[in-house]
């Protein structure tokens, strides 16, 4: 067939990245395609890069569709927010049994290296269809919130949130901005100021991101704003 691959010849696989990410345990980049219904993308440099590079490609499994950001957390596991089916995917390769061979091109390999946590947001009226559309997501690698290293995080970009979710419990934290003021997050990190204040010298930060502030409250000549967070301890730790 015209669409199949020769392994006998250099045949260009095309994915553009909407997001990429450094391996903190190794030499790779990971990265996202949106291309349906969504491609994860593994680039191992080698010793002699670009001549010494080796990509691998990773599709996205169902129901999830639609990955935007990409994290990694400090054992190599990587985290991406699929938007349009309101879900937090991790993909840990070394679960991986096959990896290897031209048939391997689609993506289809390593369904098992894929875990799909459905996120508790809004539905569409009328059915059980999730539409939070997390734009992004984050990993607190260094316990910046207080929730524990390597804690990942999705924008709430429909419900006005940051989601943090406990991979071992499956519970999610939410951070809420109550109305009336219009959280429409599409991007987040955090940042350590002080690490001998405790509590106090770090926080998390979020954007609001929408294209069109001026329809959130306020009106015409309204400005976007960055919300800070900050998780204390106990409910009287001062």
């Amino acid at each position: 067939a015209a669409n199949q691959l020769d392994p006998k010849l250099d045949t260009q696989v095309a994915y553009s990245m909407y997001s990429v990410i450094p391996s903190p345990v190794d030499d790779s980049v990971w990265g996202i395609s949106e291309t349906y219904p969504g491609i994860l993308v593994r680039l191992q440099r080698g010793d002699n890069p670009p001549q010494s590079c080796k990509a691998q490609v990773f599709k996205v499994p169902e129901p999830g569709f639609d990955p935007r950001g990409v994290d990694i957390d400090s054992n190599g596991v990587v985290w991406t927010a699929l938007a349009a089916s309101s879900h937090l995917a991790s993909f840990d390769v070394r679960k991986c049994k096959d990896l290897n061979g031209p048939a391997k091109t689609d993506g289809s390999q390593c369904k098992e290296g894929w875990t799909l946590y459905q996120t508790t947001g809004p539905k569409l009226k009328g059915t059980d269809i999730p539409a939070d559309f997390h734009y992004y997501n984050w990993v607190d690698r260094f316990n910046i919130s207080g929730l524990g290293a390597n804690t990942p995080f999705a924008t709430g970009s429909n419900s006005d949130s940051l989601l943090a979710l406990n991979p071992g419990t499956k519970e999610w934290v939410t951070l809420r901005v109550p109305y009336p003021l219009g959280f429409y997050s599409r991007g987040m990190d955090g940042r350590i100021d002080d690490p001998n204040a405790g509590w106090k010298g770090r926080a998390l930060w979020a954007n609001y991101g929408t294209h069109f502030v001026w329809h959130i409250e306020g009106g015409k000549g309204t400005k976007g704003k960055i919300v800070k967070f900050q998780v204390r301890p106990d409910p009287l730790a001062r």
